[in-house]
């Protein structure tokens, strides 16, 4: 685990930090991490200052509630708190980070008890992830690959399992639905996994329908995007991608469109449930919030979408002079410390 330093500056985390100011403010931001905040392994300058501002340094002296909302994931919110706070050693909670999956817990109801494939992240992780949130029967595409190494051919299964006895036997254990929680690590084994569960008769690898008029199994994706941003100079393939390529060989082998629901920005499902984390945090709904984001298709579609402010940023995917010409923000600004200033000018001004 992760230890936060200390001391830390004080974030707004709760309610009752609101109720301690004389005139509580009733807006609040939300922001991306990637490309907004970090770039990979590297701290965007003026990213800490802009935190500054929301915690109480500005002309107001007023805290600010802000949430973390990314289309990142793969780790718990927990986890994904803690790597913030060091990196910007700001002290982040865990109920102000939203990751692309986090709005999949809806889904838990559905699927508590019966065996759902989790795909994508590193190692078992997001198999851990998915158990917390209270999946009881999750497996991952290196338990399939463990349990018959024909599955995918040309490299050895990896699985951290200490014996062999907690693979399933997947000839009898029917696949109830299929989650991708995080970005692939090997496209080409994870593509034929999923395609022989989504093909499979009644669940069960191994086997094929012989009519996909109607597809029975469910497809679910915790983001679009095509494109993000790390410490590489140009953008690199997200999971939206993947999804593109999935869609396109299902089709080819089927004639069918494949069905799937999606999550993450710019989903309204995802956008619903970090204003219920805001009115959480706050003690009631606010009346404006600021989105500050890097991808026009993504953050700043997502934002308009909902009637949320939108704030883009040149520090990660957008990089261009103007507005975006596809998904025009409220505001372009060269950096985050910028799209705050301005945002808090705004309620200055109000």
């Amino acid at each position: 685990m992760l230890r936060i330093p200390r001391p830390l500056i004080r974030t707004f985390s709760s309610a009752a930090a609101v109720k301690q100011q004389a005139k509580p403010v009733d807006y609040a931001f939300a922001f991306d991490i990637d490309g907004v905040l970090i770039k990979g392994k590297r701290t965007i300058p003026e990213a800490r200052r802009a935190l500054q501002q929301l915690n109480g340094d500005n002309s107001k002296g007023r805290r600010v509630p802000f949430v973390l909302l990314t289309n990142g994931g793969g780790v718990t919110e927990a986890a994904k708190a803690e790597q913030i706070s060091q990196m910007l050693d700001v002290e982040i909670l865990p109920e102000q980070v939203i990751l692309s999956h986090s709005p999949m817990q809806s889904l838990v109801p559905m699927y508590k008890d019966k065996t759902v494939l989790v795909v994508g992240g590193k190692d078992r992780a997001c198999y851990e992830v998915a158990r917390r949130y209270g999946f009881n029967k999750v497996v991952i595409p290196d338990d399939i690959h463990s349990w018959k190494s024909s599955v995918w051919p040309f490299r050895t299964p990896d699985r951290d399992s200490p014996s062999e006895e907690g693979i399933p036997d997947f000839s009898k254990t029917p696949i109830h639905a299929v989650m991708m929680f995080h970005d692939s690590r090997d496209w080409g084994r994870d593509i034929q996994i999923m395609l022989d569960v989504i093909c499979a008769q009644d669940g069960i690898v191994g086997t094929e329908k012989k009519d996909f008029r109607v597809q029975d199994m469910p497809l679910y994706f915790s983001n679009n995007d095509i494109i993000w941003s790390t410490e590489f100079p140009v953008p690199r393939l997200g999971q939206g991608s993947f999804k593109v390529a999935l869609e396109g060989v299902y089709n080819t082998l089927t004639g069918q469109q494949l069905q799937s629901t999606s999550y993450g920005k710019p989903h309204m499902t995802t956008y619903s449930y970090a204003e219920r984390v805001l009115e959480r945090l706050q003690g009631y709904k606010p009346s404006r919030v600021y989105a500050v984001g890097d991808n026009p298709a993504a953050d700043i579609r997502g934002a308009n979408d909902y009637g949320w402010k939108s704030l883009l940023v040149r520090t990660g995917v957008f990089q261009g002079s103007g507005n975006s010409t596809l998904y025009p923000a409220t505001r372009v600004c060269d950096h985050v410390e910028e799209a705050v200033a301005w945002g808090l000018e705004q309620e200055e001004r109000s």
